[in-house]
């Protein structure tokens, strides 16, 4: 049997940044200067294209600063694909290592599957974002919706004014800190012109979040037919929070349907042989591991046996 194995396909690179980005010491990408993730360690800053990179380097930092800033994985981990990450939908883009794809800013998923299990930290800091997100979106949605609930819970509880101080508490870190990939990737897609859902997001949430702020702190910079009765002006830190708040959920759900696809590719891998029987030219025969078998190798399939990779019957 002859080994046919076909190298990858090749694909055309990820559109780099401007001069002034730094490379992502893991996986080699480079970012630019507004770049979210970011690690200090041995007194120098260190960015990264996304949170997975940013944990590699916390667990090892010396394992990657020796590799003098891109992580080289071994041939026979996933192929010839080794290490490479492509764009589900815009298969043209292809880079070393996880990341956001520039174009439309979906998460990268490896080219080759690999039949070992790795934890997947983009999807761990998802859910972590989303659930932080979620608490505090509900109390701050039930405060925002007081009038269309009977009785006015929260109005006998504090003051309007009172009331917009601690929307404006609970919008912050759902805004600054659960949407700030968001606003990366909506940043991204204004430097590279590659518009988006991401744009989309960025703009609306930032609006929103923007135009309540200042109404809160400063009301009587509106005119009067903007302010209420207690002369407060309108927020809208409920829609910002909101929106913020169900792209996580759908960002959770995406990628992690994603994920359970990976572990039935992992599962059908786990079914392949790890050995093949190779005959040698004096006729011998020998069962070698799978990674020393090469194309023009005679293997030897015996009754009942599995097939261990792709070839040519004689």
């Amino acid at each position: 049997m002859n080994d046919e194995r076909k190298p990858g396909s090749e694909h055309g690179d990820v559109r780099r940044d401007e001069p002034t980005s730094s490379p992502d010491p893991v996986c080699g990408m480079s970012v630019g200067p507004g770049g979210a993730f970011r690690e200090i360690h041995g007194g120098r800053e260190f960015v990264f294209c996304s949170t997975s990179c940013m944990e590699r380097f916390r667990e090892d930092p010396e394992r990657y600063l020796a590799g003098a800033g891109r992580e080289v994985l071994p041939a026979t981990e996933t192929g010839g694909a080794a290490g490479q990450y492509t764009c589900p939908m815009h298969p043209e883009v292809v880079q070393r290592g996880p990341g956001a794809c520039p174009i439309c800013g979906m998460a990268l998923e490896p080219m080759q599957p690999s039949a070992q299990e790795e934890a997947n930290h983009e999807l761990i800091d998802m859910k972590r974002r989303f659930w932080i997100c979620a608490a505090l979106t509900i109390p701050l949605v039930a405060i925002a919706m007081d009038e269309m609930i009977p009785g006015h819970p929260s109005r006998r509880l504090a003051s309007p004014a009172a009331l917009m101080i601690i929307q404006l508490f609970l919008a912050a870190p759902v805004v600054l800190w659960g949407a700030w990939p968001f606003f990366v990737r909506a940043w991204n897609s204004l430097l590279t012109r590659n518009l988006n859902m991401f744009t989309l997001i960025g703009i609306g949430v930032g609006t929103a979040y923007g135009y309540s702020l200042v109404a809160a702190l400063f009301p009587r910079w509106f005119p009067a037919s903007f302010r209420g009765p207690g002369g407060e002006a309108g927020v809208y830190f409920e829609a910002s929070a909101v929106i913020v708040t169900l792209v996580w959920l759908g960002q959770v759900l995406e990628l992690g349907a994603r994920s359970r696809t990976g572990e039935a590719i992992r599962a059908l891998l786990g079914l392949a042989p790890k050995t093949a029987r190779k005959i040698a030219a004096d006729g011998t025969e020998a069962d070698v591991s799978l990674d020393e078998v090469v194309p023009g190798d005679h293997l030897r399939v015996r009754p009942g046996e599995k097939v261990p990779v792709d070839g040519e019957i004689l």
